[in-house]
């Protein structure tokens, strides 16, 4: 009796661990077809086709062409959303928060750049429902950024910038990289993401020399007498 759990668990885990496996091919087939023929122009049955299967087998995993299109939106908007909402979530410095930020986006772009290309080309495509939940997700992103930079603005560990304004830079280096990165090309993923999470850490950061000695308004009015003081000596005012 205390054996039939663990194989029933077992062929629970094999068969979720299978389902992943044919969905992940299914999207990567849909991708490639909805590219290459546009949204209107795939059938249900073409897709069936790539993926080996027949087309009622494929009702098991997706019952509609707009089910399947819903599917990619949700992977792509929400997939980052809630990795970034577990990182921000962590006791980090801002520094480190940013780092994984960019991580995070640029990590699933180098992945998956067809499908994020996908997305954005088939933005007049999707129904009202899919696009006011596409944007949703953009904004949270966005929201997500900039509260991580204002965070590292206040601790004096980012220069004084518009949150939203750096956020949306930020957020279009990472985006990018869905345009220009070719996997198997003449960079890898791994140093792609490490350049250019330094090059956002470096577009923000303040110098050591401006770390704020303390927190609190006391410490970033120190700060800001400090560089006004730089600048009239600069000035010769």
């Amino acid at each position: 009796m205390s054996g039939s759990t663990p194989r029933g668990g077992s062929r629970e885990k094999g068969t979720t661990a299978r389902r992943e496996l044919v969905e992940n091919e299914l999207y990567e087939h849909a991708t490639r077809l909805f590219a290459e023929r546009g949204f209107a122009g795939t059938s249900l049955q073409d897709i069936a086709d790539a993926l080996g299967i027949t087309r009622p087998a494929l009702y098991y995993y997706v019952k509609s062409k707009e089910e399947l299109l819903a599917k990619l939106v949700t992977e792509v908007t929400n997939g980052p959303l809630e990795e970034l909402t577990d990182l921000v979530a962590r006791d980090l410095d801002p520094v480190a928060k940013l780092r994984g930020i960019v991580e995070i986006i640029v990590g699933r772009r180098a992945r998956q750049p067809e499908r994020f290309r996908l997305l954005i080309r088939s933005e007049a495509e999707l129904p009202a429902e899919l696009t006011e939940a596409y944007d949703e997700g953009r904004r949270a992103v966005l929201k997500t950024i900039a509260g991580v930079i204002d965070e590292g603005v206040r601790a004096g560990r980012f220069r004084p910038v518009d949150g939203r304004v750096a956020a949306l830079g930020v957020l279009g280096m990472c985006n990018w990289v869905a345009w220009w990165f070719h996997p198997g090309g003449r960079d890898t993923a791994e140093a792609v993401v490490e350049q250019l999470a330094d090059m956002a850490v470096g577009a923000l950061q303040r110098a050591d020399q401006h770390v704020l000695d303390g927190e609190g308004p006391a410490a970033a009015l120190k700060m800001l007498r400090q560089d006004l003081d730089h600048l009239e000596r600069i000035l010769d005012v």
